[in-house]
């Protein structure tokens, strides 16, 4: 039996780029899985079913909370998303290090039901920055992005409930601040203990002479 994997849970206000960070964090790092989320959100273009999110409606998401399939799930911006709870614990138990891209809302449920979660903040340089960064990238309408700005000023606050932060000026430096963490987690004392006791095994167990 494998060590068990850490769950990374990674937040950030819309358009502070966590979604790239995670992207890259998953080319980077071995034995690491992205949870998929589902959503009842419409597919923007370029997105794939079961790559960005599984896209399901309303009455299908509705459906999998009534069985208890999500470890979280979250109205957002007038959409569901949820968490698959069988995904998660599958790939942890198999030792496998899970990372959740996720909203605030939906990252402090999980912190509740796992507090030995890895919860990482992710941070713009400014409101400037963020504002610039919205508008740039082009998906949103100048309503939307507005509505976006006003849930940020409220979500920017919840980084104390968080155990890193990481201030995204530059996209590099972020990744390798991020891959510090998950790299370090990996050699928590409780995270290596079956790997440990195996080797503390060896020192007391006769060795035959030949």
């Amino acid at each position: 039996m494998s060590n068990r994997g850490s769950l990374v849970v990674i937040s950030a206000p819309s358009g502070s780029g966590k979604t790239s960070l995670a992207a890259l964090l998953l080319k980077e790092v071995d034995r690491m899985k992205f949870s998929v989320s589902y959503t009842t959100r419409p597919r923007r273009r370029g997105e794939e079913h079961g790559v960005e999110y599984f896209f399901v409606t309303v009455e299908e998401f509705e459906k999998m909370v009534a069985e208890g399939a999500f470890l979280e799930h979250a109205h957002v911006y007038g959409n569901y998303y949820g968490t698959s709870s069988s995904f998660v614990e599958a790939e942890l138990a198999r030792g496998q290090d899970v990372l959740l891209d996720i909203d605030i809302q939906g990252a402090l449920k999980v912190k509740e039901l796992v507090p030995e979660s890895l919860m990482v903040f992710v941070m713009p340089p400014s409101f400037q920055v963020l504002k610039e960064r919205l508008v740039g990238r082009g998906l949103d309408d100048e309503t939307v992005i507005e509505k976006r700005l006003q849930v940020a000023k409220d979500e920017i606050k919840y980084y104390v409930n968080y155990d890193f932060v990481i201030i995204n000026r530059e996209i590099e430096q972020c990744l390798q601040e991020l891959k510090a963490i998950v790299l370090a987690a990996r050699c928590q004392t409780e995270s290596r203990r079956e790997d440990a006791e195996a080797i503390v095994q060896t020192f007391f167990t006769p060795v035959e002479e030949t």
